[in-house]
């Protein structure tokens, strides 16, 4: 039985997460490739190259979160 999440602690959640992405991980791997996800992938990398947005480092976002 999955426990109401909007009853769990924040660390609760973050655990489950945590632990559902483990045992998801290795399915990603071998999962067929979505048309969709590739295009919306390109289009992105379309827009990092002409200068429309910018990769920014994971430490720097994840610095970020929460704060506006």
């Amino acid at each position: 039985m999955i426990p109401d999440v909007k009853s769990m602690t924040k660390e609760e959640k973050l655990l489950t997460m945590i632990r559902l992405w483990d045992d998801m991980r290795g399915e990603f791997a071998t999962a067929p490739e979505v048309p969709e996800i590739i295009d919306l992938l390109d289009q992105r990398a379309a827009r990092v190259e002409s200068g429309e947005a910018e990769l920014l480092e994971w430490d720097t976002v994840k610095g970020s979160i929460g704060r506006s």
